[in-house]
Protein backbone atom coordinates (compact mmCIF):
# COMPACT_ATOMS: atom_id res chain seq x y z
CA UNK A 1 0.00 0.00 0.00
CA UNK A 2 1.51 3.46 -0.94
CA UNK A 3 1.50 6.67 1.30
CA UNK A 4 -1.79 7.49 1.92
CA UNK A 5 -3.85 10.56 3.85
CA UNK A 6 -6.04 10.38 6.78
CA UNK A 7 -8.15 13.26 7.82
CA UNK A 8 -8.11 14.12 11.70
CA UNK A 9 -11.49 12.56 11.93
CA UNK A 10 -10.82 9.34 10.21
CA UNK A 11 -7.78 8.82 12.63
CA UNK A 12 -9.93 9.48 15.60
CA UNK A 13 -12.36 7.04 14.80
CA UNK A 14 -9.72 4.27 13.56
CA UNK A 15 -8.05 4.80 17.44
CA UNK A 16 -11.27 4.08 18.47
CA UNK A 17 -12.00 1.23 16.70
CA UNK A 18 -8.69 -0.18 17.47
CA UNK A 19 -9.19 0.24 21.15
CA UNK A 20 -12.91 -1.74 20.60
CA UNK A 21 -15.00 0.84 21.22
CA UNK A 22 -16.80 -0.64 18.05
CA UNK A 23 -17.13 -4.26 19.41
CA UNK A 24 -20.20 -4.89 20.40
CA UNK A 25 -21.01 -4.58 23.97
CA UNK A 26 -22.32 -7.81 25.78
CA UNK A 27 -26.00 -8.11 26.06
CA UNK A 28 -25.35 -10.48 28.84
CA UNK A 29 -23.29 -10.89 31.72
CA UNK A 30 -19.54 -10.51 30.25
CA UNK A 31 -17.47 -13.71 30.43
CA UNK A 32 -13.96 -13.94 29.94
CA UNK A 33 -14.13 -14.38 26.46
CA UNK A 34 -15.06 -10.61 26.67
CA UNK A 35 -12.21 -10.00 28.91
CA UNK A 36 -9.69 -12.09 26.50
CA UNK A 37 -11.28 -9.78 23.71
CA UNK A 38 -10.46 -6.15 25.24
CA UNK A 39 -7.28 -7.22 26.52
CA UNK A 40 -6.92 -8.50 23.01
CA UNK A 41 -7.15 -4.68 21.65
CA UNK A 42 -5.47 -2.70 24.38
CA UNK A 43 -3.16 -5.44 24.94
CA UNK A 44 -2.46 -3.91 28.64
CA UNK A 45 -4.15 -2.49 31.80
CA UNK A 46 -2.14 0.37 33.44
CA UNK A 47 -2.13 -0.28 37.59
CA UNK A 48 -2.89 2.80 39.99
CA UNK A 49 -3.28 2.68 43.42
CA UNK A 50 -6.03 5.06 43.70
CA UNK A 51 -9.18 4.06 44.71
CA UNK A 52 -11.66 7.07 45.22
CA UNK A 53 -13.75 5.79 42.45
CA UNK A 54 -12.76 2.83 40.94
CA UNK A 55 -9.14 1.10 40.36
CA UNK A 56 -7.74 2.12 37.25
CA UNK A 57 -6.89 -1.55 35.68
CA UNK A 58 -10.54 -1.70 36.60
CA UNK A 59 -12.45 1.21 34.31
CA UNK A 60 -11.04 0.13 30.64
CA UNK A 61 -12.92 -3.50 31.20
CA UNK A 62 -16.08 -1.21 32.24
CA UNK A 63 -15.84 1.18 29.29
CA UNK A 64 -15.85 -1.44 26.58
CA UNK A 65 -17.77 -3.93 28.28
CA UNK A 66 -20.54 -1.90 30.84
CA UNK A 67 -21.42 -3.06 34.20
CA UNK A 68 -19.11 -6.64 34.85
CA UNK A 69 -18.20 -8.45 37.69
CA UNK A 70 -14.73 -7.50 38.64
CA UNK A 71 -14.19 -10.80 40.13
CA UNK A 72 -13.09 -11.79 36.43
CA UNK A 73 -10.54 -9.49 36.38
CA UNK A 74 -8.83 -10.51 39.66
CA UNK A 75 -9.25 -14.33 38.65
CA UNK A 76 -7.68 -13.75 34.87
CA UNK A 77 -4.45 -12.38 36.82
CA UNK A 78 -4.39 -13.19 40.62
CA UNK A 79 -6.59 -16.31 41.43
CA UNK A 80 -6.69 -18.19 38.31
CA UNK A 81 -8.87 -21.43 38.46
CA UNK A 82 -6.91 -24.57 37.33
CA UNK A 83 -3.58 -22.66 36.12
CA UNK A 84 -5.12 -20.74 33.53
CA UNK A 85 -3.84 -17.56 34.40
CA UNK A 86 -4.09 -14.79 31.50
CA UNK A 87 -2.66 -11.36 32.77
CA UNK A 88 0.75 -10.72 34.74
CA UNK A 89 1.86 -7.83 36.49
CA UNK A 90 5.07 -5.94 35.15
CA UNK A 91 6.38 -2.58 34.43
CA UNK A 92 4.84 -1.91 30.44
CA UNK A 93 3.08 1.43 30.83
CA UNK A 94 4.03 2.02 33.90
CA UNK A 95 2.86 -0.82 36.43
CA UNK A 96 0.30 -2.77 34.14
CA UNK A 97 -1.26 -6.01 33.82
CA UNK A 98 0.00 -7.62 30.47
CA UNK A 99 -0.89 -11.11 28.44
CA UNK A 100 1.28 -13.76 30.22
CA UNK A 101 2.27 -14.30 26.90
CA UNK A 102 4.16 -11.06 26.76
CA UNK A 103 5.88 -11.53 30.02
CA UNK A 104 9.50 -12.98 27.71
CA UNK A 105 9.17 -9.57 25.80
CA UNK A 106 10.14 -7.30 28.54
CA UNK A 107 13.67 -9.38 29.26
CA UNK A 108 15.76 -6.62 27.79
CA UNK A 109 13.70 -4.32 30.72
CA UNK A 110 14.66 -6.75 33.38
CA UNK A 111 18.08 -6.70 32.28
CA UNK A 112 18.16 -3.15 32.67
CA UNK A 113 16.40 -3.14 35.99
CA UNK A 114 18.59 -5.55 37.04
CA UNK A 115 20.06 -3.71 40.80
CA UNK A 116 16.43 -2.22 40.55
CA UNK A 117 14.15 0.23 38.92
CA UNK A 118 14.71 3.68 40.83
CA UNK A 119 18.44 5.07 42.40
CA UNK A 120 17.19 4.50 46.34
CA UNK A 121 16.01 0.76 45.50
CA UNK A 122 19.31 0.35 43.97
CA UNK A 123 21.61 2.04 46.97
CA UNK A 124 19.35 -0.55 49.37
CA UNK A 125 20.04 -3.77 47.17
CA UNK A 126 23.91 -2.82 46.83
CA UNK A 127 24.08 -2.23 51.15
CA UNK A 128 21.81 -5.79 51.50
CA UNK A 129 22.62 -8.49 48.74
CA UNK A 130 22.63 -11.44 51.27
CA UNK A 131 18.87 -9.90 51.99
CA UNK A 132 18.29 -10.71 48.34
CA UNK A 133 18.94 -14.40 49.19
CA UNK A 134 17.10 -14.12 52.48
CA UNK A 135 14.04 -13.31 50.76
CA UNK A 136 14.19 -15.57 48.27
CA UNK A 137 14.54 -18.68 50.90
CA UNK A 138 11.79 -17.06 52.70
CA UNK A 139 9.19 -17.29 49.42
CA UNK A 140 10.44 -20.60 48.43
CA UNK A 141 9.58 -22.34 52.08
CA UNK A 142 6.77 -20.10 52.51
CA UNK A 143 5.38 -19.29 49.35
CA UNK A 144 4.05 -15.48 48.36
CA UNK A 145 4.61 -13.28 50.64
CA UNK A 146 4.47 -9.69 51.68
CA UNK A 147 7.39 -7.39 52.63
CA UNK A 148 5.79 -7.88 56.10
CA UNK A 149 5.17 -11.47 56.30
CA UNK A 150 8.75 -11.92 54.93
CA UNK A 151 10.35 -9.54 57.44
CA UNK A 152 8.48 -11.04 60.19
CA UNK A 153 9.83 -14.74 58.97
CA UNK A 154 13.11 -12.72 59.42
CA UNK A 155 12.57 -11.97 62.75
CA UNK A 156 12.88 -8.26 61.84
CA UNK A 157 11.28 -5.71 64.32
CA UNK A 158 8.19 -4.06 63.15
CA UNK A 159 8.26 -0.56 64.71
CA UNK A 160 9.48 2.11 62.30
CA UNK A 161 12.89 3.45 62.98
CA UNK A 162 13.98 0.46 65.07
CA UNK A 163 16.46 -2.15 63.80
CA UNK A 164 15.87 -5.82 64.10
CA UNK A 165 17.83 -9.01 64.32
CA UNK A 166 19.12 -8.64 60.82
CA UNK A 167 18.02 -5.23 58.87
CA UNK A 168 16.19 -2.58 59.10
CA UNK A 169 13.08 -2.12 58.37
CA UNK A 170 11.33 -0.81 55.46
CA UNK A 171 14.72 -2.14 53.01
CA UNK A 172 12.61 -5.61 52.65
CA UNK A 173 10.36 -3.74 50.48
CA UNK A 174 12.84 -2.08 48.61
CA UNK A 175 14.34 -5.59 47.75
CA UNK A 176 11.41 -7.64 46.80
CA UNK A 177 11.28 -4.25 44.48
CA UNK A 178 14.38 -4.45 42.94
CA UNK A 179 13.99 -8.15 42.22
CA UNK A 180 10.14 -8.17 40.95
CA UNK A 181 12.03 -5.51 38.54
CA UNK A 182 14.65 -7.69 37.44
CA UNK A 183 12.24 -10.90 36.90
CA UNK A 184 13.73 -12.56 39.79
CA UNK A 185 10.46 -12.19 41.47
CA UNK A 186 6.89 -12.04 40.24
CA UNK A 187 3.98 -10.73 42.28
CA UNK A 188 -0.01 -11.32 42.91
CA UNK A 189 -2.57 -9.15 44.53
CA UNK A 190 -4.90 -9.08 47.10
CA UNK A 191 -8.03 -7.59 47.42
CA UNK A 192 -6.34 -4.48 49.05
CA UNK A 193 -3.89 -4.22 46.32
CA UNK A 194 -1.13 -5.37 48.27
CA UNK A 195 1.44 -7.06 46.37
CA UNK A 196 2.85 -10.70 47.62
CA UNK A 197 5.95 -11.75 45.68
CA UNK A 198 6.36 -14.78 44.55
CA UNK A 199 8.71 -16.95 42.17
CA UNK A 200 8.58 -16.19 38.63
CA UNK A 201 8.82 -19.64 37.77
CA UNK A 202 5.32 -19.87 40.01
CA UNK A 203 3.19 -16.96 38.58
CA UNK A 204 4.62 -17.22 34.87
CA UNK A 205 5.38 -20.37 34.31
CA UNK A 206 8.89 -22.23 34.28
CA UNK A 207 8.82 -21.98 30.27
CA UNK A 208 7.82 -18.40 30.03
CA UNK A 209 11.02 -17.13 32.54
CA UNK A 210 13.42 -19.12 30.95
CA UNK A 211 12.55 -17.48 27.57
CA UNK A 212 14.77 -15.16 26.35
CA UNK A 213 13.87 -12.76 23.21
CA UNK A 214 17.08 -10.68 21.80
CA UNK A 215 16.28 -7.02 22.49
CA UNK A 216 15.89 -5.77 18.92
CA UNK A 217 13.12 -8.33 18.07
CA UNK A 218 11.80 -8.02 21.45
CA UNK A 219 11.18 -4.34 20.31
CA UNK A 220 9.73 -5.01 16.99
CA UNK A 221 6.95 -7.33 18.33
CA UNK A 222 6.18 -4.92 20.87
CA UNK A 223 6.11 -2.03 18.27
CA UNK A 224 3.59 -3.99 16.07
CA UNK A 225 1.42 -4.76 19.46
CA UNK A 226 1.32 -1.11 20.01
CA UNK A 227 0.42 -0.06 16.53
CA UNK A 228 -2.18 -2.82 16.33
CA UNK A 229 -4.00 -1.14 19.45
CA UNK A 230 -3.36 2.34 18.29
CA UNK A 231 -4.72 1.82 14.80
CA UNK A 232 -2.88 4.86 13.69
CA UNK A 233 0.48 6.74 15.41
CA UNK A 234 3.42 8.33 15.23
CA UNK A 235 6.71 6.98 16.34
CA UNK A 236 6.60 8.74 19.61
CA UNK A 237 2.62 7.04 20.33
CA UNK A 238 4.18 3.65 19.65
CA UNK A 239 6.70 4.24 21.81
CA UNK A 240 4.94 5.58 24.65
CA UNK A 241 2.73 2.42 24.76
CA UNK A 242 5.21 0.33 26.62
CA UNK A 243 7.50 2.96 27.34
CA UNK A 244 10.14 2.55 25.28
CA UNK A 245 13.03 5.17 23.73
CA UNK A 246 12.31 6.50 20.86
CA UNK A 247 15.34 5.42 19.01
CA UNK A 248 14.98 1.56 20.08
CA UNK A 249 11.32 2.30 18.00
CA UNK A 250 12.48 3.51 15.20
CA UNK A 251 14.14 0.66 13.63
CA UNK A 252 11.33 -0.94 15.14
CA UNK A 253 8.61 0.87 13.25
CA UNK A 254 11.01 0.53 9.87
CA UNK A 255 11.27 -3.32 10.34
CA UNK A 256 7.71 -3.70 10.31
CA UNK A 257 6.80 -1.10 7.29
CA UNK A 258 9.11 -3.39 5.54
CA UNK A 259 7.39 -6.33 6.10
CA UNK A 260 4.00 -4.46 5.21
CA UNK A 261 2.70 -4.49 8.72
CA UNK A 262 2.81 -0.89 8.73
CA UNK A 263 1.94 1.89 6.07
CA UNK A 264 3.27 5.34 6.51
CA UNK A 265 0.69 7.99 6.38
CA UNK A 266 0.39 11.41 6.76
CA UNK A 267 -3.15 12.98 8.98
CA UNK A 268 -4.32 16.02 8.58
CA UNK A 269 -3.06 18.39 11.62
CA UNK A 270 -0.38 16.30 12.86
CA UNK A 271 2.91 17.61 12.41
CA UNK A 272 5.29 14.40 12.74
CA UNK A 273 4.52 11.38 10.15
CA UNK A 274 2.20 8.64 11.11
CA UNK A 275 1.82 4.50 10.68
CA UNK A 276 -1.41 2.66 9.76
CA UNK A 277 -1.53 -1.13 11.12
CA UNK A 278 -2.44 -3.01 8.71
CA UNK A 279 -5.22 -4.65 10.60
CA UNK A 280 -6.60 -1.34 11.34
CA UNK A 281 -10.69 -0.33 9.89
CA UNK A 282 -12.14 3.32 9.57
CA UNK A 283 -15.19 2.92 10.86
CA UNK A 284 -17.91 4.92 9.45
CA UNK A 285 -19.19 6.00 12.73
CA UNK A 286 -18.73 5.37 16.57
CA UNK A 287 -21.80 5.08 18.28
CA UNK A 288 -20.93 4.42 21.94
CA UNK A 289 -20.39 6.18 24.98
CA UNK A 290 -17.95 5.13 27.91
CA UNK A 291 -16.59 7.45 31.30
CA UNK A 292 -12.86 6.57 30.83
CA UNK A 293 -10.14 6.13 33.60
CA UNK A 294 -7.26 8.30 33.24
CA UNK A 295 -5.26 6.06 32.50
CA UNK A 296 -7.07 4.09 29.73
CA UNK A 297 -4.88 3.17 26.45
CA UNK A 298 -7.23 6.02 24.60
CA UNK A 299 -5.85 8.60 26.13
CA UNK A 300 -2.74 8.07 28.49
CA UNK A 301 -0.17 9.67 26.60
CA UNK A 302 -1.70 13.20 26.61
CA UNK A 303 0.03 14.37 23.80
CA UNK A 304 -2.03 11.89 21.36
CA UNK A 305 -5.41 12.75 23.45
CA UNK A 306 -4.67 16.38 22.34
CA UNK A 307 -3.82 15.43 19.16
CA UNK A 308 -6.84 13.03 18.30
CA UNK A 309 -9.48 14.92 20.42
CA UNK A 310 -8.22 18.41 20.76
CA UNK A 311 -8.10 17.64 24.52
CA UNK A 312 -6.06 19.26 27.07
CA UNK A 313 -6.00 16.71 30.21
CA UNK A 314 -3.40 17.32 32.93
CA UNK A 315 -4.22 15.36 36.41
CA UNK A 316 -4.71 17.20 39.34
CA UNK A 317 -3.97 14.89 42.37
CA UNK A 318 -1.33 16.20 43.36
CA UNK A 319 -2.15 19.98 42.57
CA UNK A 320 -3.32 21.61 45.83
CA UNK A 321 -6.92 22.26 45.95
CA UNK A 322 -7.08 25.57 45.22
CA UNK A 323 -5.40 25.40 42.10
CA UNK A 324 -7.11 22.53 40.43
CA UNK A 325 -8.87 23.61 37.60
CA UNK A 326 -11.48 20.33 37.15
CA UNK A 327 -11.17 18.48 40.10
CA UNK A 328 -9.34 15.69 42.14
CA UNK A 329 -9.84 12.51 39.70
CA UNK A 330 -11.33 13.71 36.62
CA UNK A 331 -12.11 11.07 34.24
CA UNK A 332 -12.85 11.98 30.42
CA UNK A 333 -16.07 10.95 28.86
CA UNK A 334 -16.20 10.05 25.40
CA UNK A 335 -19.17 10.57 23.69
CA UNK A 336 -19.21 9.21 20.04
CA UNK A 337 -15.99 9.91 18.46
CA UNK A 338 -15.01 13.39 20.90
CA UNK A 339 -14.17 13.33 24.32
CA UNK A 340 -17.04 15.95 25.28
CA UNK A 341 -17.17 16.31 28.95
CA UNK A 342 -14.80 15.73 32.10
CA UNK A 343 -16.15 14.32 35.80
CA UNK A 344 -14.47 14.47 38.99
CA UNK A 345 -15.99 11.66 40.63
CA UNK A 346 -16.01 10.02 44.15
CA UNK A 347 -17.12 6.71 44.61
CA UNK A 348 -18.69 7.18 48.66
CA UNK A 349 -18.99 3.40 50.07
CA UNK A 350 -20.34 4.03 53.24
CA UNK A 351 -22.93 6.21 52.18
CA UNK A 352 -23.84 4.15 48.91
CA UNK A 353 -23.65 7.23 46.26
CA UNK A 354 -21.50 8.12 43.50
CA UNK A 355 -20.73 11.24 43.59
CA UNK A 356 -20.16 13.62 41.07
CA UNK A 357 -17.84 16.85 42.37
CA UNK A 358 -17.25 18.64 39.56
CA UNK A 359 -18.80 18.35 36.08
CA UNK A 360 -17.12 20.31 33.16
CA UNK A 361 -18.32 20.46 29.51
CA UNK A 362 -15.90 20.84 26.76
CA UNK A 363 -16.00 23.91 24.30
CA UNK A 364 -18.54 23.90 21.70
CA UNK A 365 -20.04 20.77 23.29
CA UNK A 366 -24.18 20.55 23.26
CA UNK A 367 -24.88 20.79 27.14
CA UNK A 368 -28.08 18.79 27.40
CA UNK A 369 -27.26 15.64 25.02
CA UNK A 370 -23.98 15.35 26.59
CA UNK A 371 -26.01 15.43 30.24
CA UNK A 372 -28.26 13.03 29.38
CA UNK A 373 -26.00 10.03 27.50
CA UNK A 374 -23.40 11.26 30.69
CA UNK A 375 -26.42 10.34 33.52
CA UNK A 376 -27.18 7.42 32.05
CA UNK A 377 -23.68 6.10 32.40
CA UNK A 378 -23.19 7.08 35.60
CA UNK A 379 -25.83 5.38 36.68
CA UNK A 380 -24.53 2.63 34.89
CA UNK A 381 -21.17 2.78 36.85
CA UNK A 382 -22.79 3.25 40.12
CA UNK A 383 -25.06 0.23 39.39
CA UNK A 384 -21.59 -1.55 38.50
CA UNK A 385 -19.80 -0.45 41.67
CA UNK A 386 -22.83 -1.20 43.91
CA UNK A 387 -23.72 2.30 44.59
CA UNK A 388 -27.41 3.23 45.14
CA UNK A 389 -27.71 6.43 43.48
CA UNK A 390 -25.80 9.31 41.89
CA UNK A 391 -25.47 12.97 43.51
CA UNK A 392 -23.78 16.19 41.76
CA UNK A 393 -22.43 19.13 43.53
CA UNK A 394 -22.71 22.25 41.66
CA UNK A 395 -19.41 23.07 40.30
CA UNK A 396 -18.47 22.99 36.73
CA UNK A 397 -20.05 24.42 33.77
CA UNK A 398 -22.34 21.09 33.10
CA UNK A 399 -23.35 20.83 36.59
CA UNK A 400 -27.01 22.32 36.73
CA UNK A 401 -27.72 20.48 33.24
CA UNK A 402 -26.50 17.35 33.99
CA UNK A 403 -27.97 17.16 38.00
CA UNK A 404 -31.17 17.58 36.42
CA UNK A 405 -30.55 14.85 33.99
CA UNK A 406 -29.93 12.54 36.70
CA UNK A 407 -33.14 13.28 38.49
CA UNK A 408 -34.68 12.23 35.31
CA UNK A 409 -32.88 8.90 34.58
CA UNK A 410 -33.50 8.49 38.57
Amino acid sequence: MSRSDLSAAQARRIALGAQGFTDRVPTGTPTLTHLRRVVGRTRLLQMDSVNIAARAHYMPLFSRLGPYDPELLDRAAWRPRRGDRLLVEYWAHEAALIPIDDWPLFGWRRDEFRGGRYRYTREVMRRNRSLATDVQHVIVEHGASTPRQIEAHLGIEREPGTVGSWWQRGEVKHVCEAMFAAGDLSATRNGNFVRHYDLTDRVVGADRAAMRIDKAAAHRELAARAASALGVGTVADIADYYRCKTADMRPAVDDLVEAGELTPVAVAGWKDPAYLHTSAKIPRRIDRSAILSPFDPLVFFRPRAERLFDFHYRIEIYVPEHKRVHGYYVLPYLLGDDIAARVDLKADRKAGVLHVLAAHLEPGRDAHRVADRLAADLRAMAGWLGLDGVAVAERGDLAVTLEAAVRVTG
